[in-house]
């Protein structure tokens, strides 16, 4: 399996980082629809999760946060050593880690749903 170039994972690291801007901002202005307070009571949190474009929502901030969260981590790991097999380990265990979050985050969003998809 090849592993990308260095200048690859930037540009990922950089579009994550803009797309994660614009999904978080739509996030933000749905949140303007009712007041603060309302939003977060039980009832319209769950109904939120029955909303199918807002869980893709949900769904595409986990995934850009993650991606581009986790590959940070790996930027500031990789300044600490230099070594082909330090490399790949932070390289490996970063990208669990992000696999982790991501299913973690979706199981709930799943759940929250009811698994009516």
């Amino acid at each position: 399996m090849a592993m990308l170039r260095e200048s690859q994972i930037m540009k990922i690291h950089y579009i994550t980082g803009i797309a994660a801007l614009f999904v978080v901002a739509v996030h933000i202005l749905m949140r303007l629809i009712i007041p603060f307070s309302l939003s977060l009571e039980y009832e319209n949190v769950i109904a939120n999760y029955h909303n199918i474009p807002y869980v893709l929502l949900l769904e595409s901030i986990l995934v850009l946060i993650a991606i581009h969260g986790f590959n940070g981590l790996r930027i500031i790991l990789l300044e600490l050593r230099q070594s082909k097999a330090w490399e790949d380990g932070v390289t490996i265990l970063t990208i669990v880690a992000m696999m982790a979050v991501v299913a973690y985050g979706t199981l709930t969003i799943i759940l929250a749903n009811g698994s009516r998809f």
